[in-house]
């Protein structure tokens, strides 16, 4: 493991569950467990000469849902993963990796971190996981640098060795971005959903009906109050119905989402559009069904460009992705595992001394500018926290016709700003 000789940090942690990567109760398979590029090795043995990267060798711990109620939400996760190493090798740099499994659960996923760090022994974790939250004062304290998606709470706003590879976004903000895309597409009166259980959940909806109004639509019904994972959504889809709302938006896992445009459909409520922050990539379209008939004509937002969009950056992410046996058709966990190991080697090229949890802390804030792996249109910094929503404030969206998603003119991507002044009552 790498030296530790700076004061430990502590960071407080949120109990809360992100609806933007919770899944369904589905359970995954488990993955393989231990990759690695050079098997043995570790962050102190790693060169400091030669190649971009130097040659320098990181273990990672991966920490996601493999299993329990999200486990759907993180599906070919090891896909990205290996597409991560791949292109870090390219880069110089030798990761391996070792993946814990949360099991949707705050106990088990601190049970997950402290094997990672004290069995296997890992320099970094890389966090893709609706539950980190339950882990995240003990990485603080052990001083761990964490790389990953923000998805389960807002500690990754304020602990100084956690960095987002999407920025810090601050759900408590407001942006005009989520107003005027529905705006563009003809929606009048807004409906959002959110769990009562996910502070992030519960904010995402507030923070869109606001931004809906800030673009003159009407708030026809909000409620963030919804129990986490429940399905039972008649009176919503009633309510929504009777609101005369014809544009949703949730901020749940799938099950919950589906279930709710599957019941304003046979409620014969005319959608002008629906949004889902989850759920873009090839494993949905394979379901078939009733979901296929649901999401038909749906949209799908994602932080990073989509695979239509076919731009240099998708195009080295598909051959990372085939080199290594990996989906054709990603959805955001491989988006999250390349990206955020991409955001890795770039703090590791700013190493110049020994390797060590302070110095790839410091050379991964002396990333300022970054293009997620060529998957972005701009750069952005990390460590900004003006972001909602997506990096620059942000988003590409997808839309499902003919069980493709296609892309949409004008909304790949989709920006906007913070709206001085609007804030989410947090209560």
């Amino acid at each position: 493991m790498l030296r530790t000789t700076s004061k430990l940090i502590a960071a407080s942690a949120v109990v809360a569950l992100a609806a933007v990567a919770c899944g369904s109760s589905k359970s995954a398979t488990p993955p393989t467990g231990t990759t690695s590029s050079a098997p043995g090795t570790s962050a102190a043995s790693g060169s400091t000469s030669g190649g971009d990267c130097g040659g320098k060798a990181v273990k990672v711990g991966v920490i996601t849902d493999v299993t329990g109620l999200a486990a759907s939400g993180e599906a070919h996760i090891e896909d990205g993963l290996k597409a991560g190493v791949a292109a870090a090798k390219d880069q110089g740099c030798d990761i391996s990796y070792v993946i814990g499994d949360s099991k949707t659960s705050p106990t088990d996923v601190l049970a997950a971190a402290k094997k990672l760090v004290t069995q296997d022994k890992v320099d970094v974790i890389l966090g893709s996981s609706a539950v980190l939250f339950g882990a995240a004062t003990y990485l603080s304290q052990q001083n761990i640098p964490v790389v990953g998606f923000p998805q389960d709470g807002p500690e990754w706003l304020k602990a100084p060795n956690m960095f987002s590879n999407v920025g810090l976004l601050d759900t408590t903000k407001v942006s005009t971005t989520f107003g005027k895309f529905f705006k563009q597409v003809g929606a009048t009166t807004l409906g959002t959903l959110g769990y009562s259980i996910s502070p992030t959940s519960a904010e995402s909806a507030k923070s869109t009906q606001i931004s809906g109004e800030a673009a003159g639509l009407k708030n026809g019904y909000q409620n963030t109050k919804f129990p986490f994972g429940s399905t039972d959504v008649q009176p919503v889809a009633l309510a929504m119905k009777n609101a005369g709302v014809d544009g949703v938006t949730t901020s749940t896992d799938p099950n919950t989402s589906f279930a709710l445009v599957g019941a304003l459909k046979t409620l014969g409520v005319d959608l002008k559009a629906v949004l889902f922050p989850i759920g873009y990539g090839g494993d949905l379209l394979e379901q078939g069904g009733a979901v296929a008939k649901d999401i038909e004509g749906a949209y799908f937002s994602i932080q990073f460009q989509p695979i239509e969009l076919n731009t240099p950056g998708t195009q080295k992410f598909l051959k990372y992705l085939k080199d290594t046996g990996g989906t054709q058709a990603p959805g955001l966990p491989p988006y999250t595992a390349y990206t955020s190991l991409d955001l890795l080697v770039q703090g590791l090229k700013n190493v110049t001394g020994d390797l060590s949890s302070e110095s790839i802390i410091a050379g991964l804030n002396k990333v300022t500018s970054w293009d997620a792996a060529g998957l972005l249109d701009e750069p952005f910094n990390p460590r900004d926290a003006a972001n909602v929503g997506g990096p620059n404030n942000c988003i590409y969206i997808v839309q499902v016709k003919s069980g493709k998603f296609n892309l949409v003119d004008g909304l790949d991507p989709i920006c906007g700003e913070v709206i001085p002044g609007k804030t989410v009552d947090a209560s």
